[in-house]
This record gives C-alpha cells, structure tokens and sequence, in this order.
C-alpha cells in the first residue's frame, strides 16, 4: 500500500516520500476524507492522525479552485495546546511545500500578545489551526470569519474535553456552517466523545485502530521501587549511567518540575522545567533547546504528553506517576516512535504501589519491580485501604464521595 494509491496526487506524495508506507489510520481515512465524508477516529499516540488528515485536507484545498482573496478559510483545525498546534502547523507547512500554490497557514494560540495572529489573519487564510478560546478571542475582535469554512477537525478531541474547552466548542460550532465536512480524531473514545460525534458529525465512517500488541511500539518498560525522598538522587544516578542525549522526565506539579530542574542543573547537568505557567516564548525556546540537545533532561508535568513529537528520544522517566492508566500510556507513548526503539522508567513508592498496580491490571502488563544498588527503598508498602478510590490513587474520587453520601443518606432513614 502506497499513499499513492490512497488517491494522493503526486506533488503531496513527494512531500512524504520519507514515510514509511501509510500506517493503518492513514489507510482507512484518506479515501473517505478525499470523498469529502465525515470520519470519527480513535487510534493511539503516535499512530500517524495528523498525516491522516492533513495530506487529503491539503489536496481538497488544492483542487477547490479559485482561490479568492481576501482568501476564505478553508479548513479549521482546534487542538486542545499550544505544542500541538505548532506541530500541526509545521506539518501542514512541511506537506504543501511541493504544491503548485502557496498556501497560507495561521496558528492562533493563547499565551502570546494576539496582535500579531489578527496582523496574519488580514487578507484571509486557508488553514487555521487554534486553540478554542483564542479562536473565540479573534472572532470577538472581528479578526476571523467562519461561515464559509469548508473542513472542521477536532485533534485530539478528548484531550480538548479533559481541558474543559466543551463550551468554548459549543459557541464555535455555532459559528460555523452545517454544509462542512468535520472529522473528529482521539486517542479514546469515551461515551462523552460518542455523543459529541453524533451532534457533530454526519454518516461519519468509524476508523478504530487495533492498539494490541501486535502494533505496540518499542517501549521497554520498567518499574523501579525507590523512597520518595531518594527519587532527585536516583535520577542524577540514572541520568549519569543511562547516557543518553535527550530524557524526559514526568512530574505531577509545576513546582516540583521548576524544583527537580534547578536541582539537576546545581548538580551540573543540563536541565529545564516544561508547564502551563511558562510564557509561549519559554516554551517554545525549551522545546528547541531540547529537540536540538542542547538540555538533556525535561522535566515537564503531562502538558508534554501529547502532541510533541521528539524525534529519537529515547528515555522517559515517571518521576511521579501518573493519574490515569491512560495518561500512563500518553506519557511512555513520547518515546519508542517511528520504529525506534525505547525506555519507559517508573519510580514506584511505598505510597504509590497500590496505584501502580492498578495501572498495570487496566493495561494488562506486569512489569517486575527493580532496586537499584545505593537507592533500595526502606520505607513500608501500605495494606491495601477500604477507603481507596481506585485508579487515582489513595484519593477518593468524586464517584467515591457522592456513593458515601449516597449511603449515608440511606442509613440515616
């Protein structure tokens, strides 16, 4: 299978001649995009999603002649932050270079003086690729028009959700044309990204890709048992043995990512924090510096699960864990990409093995516990708690709270 025989004209298929053959999303949505239909699609990290709709969303554009100016907006791309929507837009950039015509590309994203984005939206745009309350942000200064659009593409839908963009999505639906094609594309598909495609999406062809085993990437995956307050140490230890150019490192707080950094940096090693407090200018300077090695280690908190695409990084590091199974598979899922091969380490506590071991059951692994020589842990795994609440740790969940209310309530009749 080639993606010329997806339908792909030859000046897109010059721009991925460096790809590896289309991968499975790929080869179920181009045709169905190409013919202009709607498509709801659930595939895993690193599957390829971008690919798979940028590529036939670049040729519709192309044959939609004439290009007019004031130049309408063609297709609307919303993810749900800013490092997706660079990486989109580069992707986008990178595919129509061998096209014919030129194509105009804005990013609109919070965390940057706006001015600039209105400047680029003046004569128009063919693609836009935004975050919701931005593009709201345009519309309100009369920067944008949406009626005419053609295309709508929700990335990374569910993470849009998790981020609480579902009314900021509403009053944008509302903006747009019922004539457009909308393709919907998520890592899960929860019952709430069901609904959100039978309110959006018209015949929608349903692409599920397998993410069994058998497609599973290169992640060896290990668990080391360590005390809390040894976790700084053990991380210079490993940075020092693993040697290797680029790791990233998750933490669950945005103070223990500034902390971990400035205590790897005073032990001379090339360290910097990754958040949502950092200015978009920081941001994007650290990701640079760490794409082009010059920091070794990230230390970010899951702002950095999805939608950074680093090539070759071989290491990531679980500080802390996780909240959810699936944010555990989004996390290791930066490293063993496209083809390469890749180390998933987590540091297990006494505090947190239960919550471990939960994650193991849903992903159905069973990873053996290490010690590592000069950081065996001394502190005592808990019995496990009648009051645990389940995937998130010793914490109750709100499902938890509302059931003990709920028979409280009944006790009390």
């Amino acid at each position: 299978m080639s993606f010329s025989s997806l339908g792909i004209s030859d000046p897109l298929v010059c721009a991925v001649n460096h790809h590896a053959a289309p991968t499975p999303v790929q080869t179920a949505a181009i045709p169905v995009i190409l013919a202009g239909g709607d498509v709801l699609a659930t595939a895993k990290t690193g599957s390829g999603k971008t690919t798979a709709f940028v590529l036939p969303l670049l040729q519709r554009w192309w044959r939609s002649a004439p290009h007019k100016k004031p130049r309408p907006i063609h297709t609307l791309i919303l993810v749900p932050t800013r490092e997706l929507a660079a990486q989109v837009r580069e992707v986008v950039q990178e595919f129509s270079h061998h096209l014919p015509e030129r194509i105009k590309v804005v990013s609109a994203v919070g965390g940057v003086s706006i001015n600039p984005q209105m400047m680029a939206l003046r004569g128009g745009a063919d693609i836009i690729v935004a975050t919701p309350g931005r593009l709201l942000d345009l519309v309100d200064h009369n920067a944008v028009q949406l009626s005419g659009l053609s295309s709508l593409v929700l990335d990374e839908a569910d993470r849009m959700l998790d981020l609480g963009f579902a009314d900021e999505l509403k009053r944008i639906l509302t903006l747009l044309p019922e004539s457009r094609q909308t393709l919907l594309f998520s890592a899960t598909c929860s019952t709430t990204i069901e609904a959100m495609a039978l309110d959006l999406l018209r015949e929608p062809t349903r692409i599920d890709v397998d993410s069994g085993p058998k497609d599973a990437p290169a992640i060896e995956q290990r668990a080391i048992r360590v005390d809390s307050d040894k976790r700084t140490p053990l991380l210079r230890h490993l940075v020092g043995t693993l040697d290797r150019k680029r790791i990233l490192v998750f933490v669950a707080k945005q103070y223990t990512a500034d902390l971990v950094a400035e205590k790897l940096q005073r032990n001379g090693i090339s360290a910097s924090s990754f958040h949502g407090d950092l200015s978009q200018g920081a941001r994007h300077d650290v990701l640079s510096d760490f794409k082009n090695s010059q920091i070794q280690v990230l230390v970010a908190t899951d702002l950095a699960a999805r939608g950074l695409d680093i090539v070759q990084l071989p290491v990531v590091i679980n500080y802390d864990l996780p909240r959810s199974a699936t944010d555990y598979t989004h996390r290791i899922g930066r490293t063993g990409r496209a083809g390469e091969v890749g180390v998933a380490i987590s540091f297990v506590t006494a505090e947190s093995h239960a919550h471990f071991c939960l994650i193991e059951k849903r992903q159905h692994l069973n990873i053996a516990r290490e010690e590592i020589s000069g950081f065996e842990p001394s502190e005592t795994i808990p019995l496990p708690s009648p009051d645990n609440g389940g995937i998130k740790g010793r914490r109750k969940s709100k499902k938890d709270k509302l059931r003990e209310a709920a028979a409280r309530k009944e006790r009390g009749k």
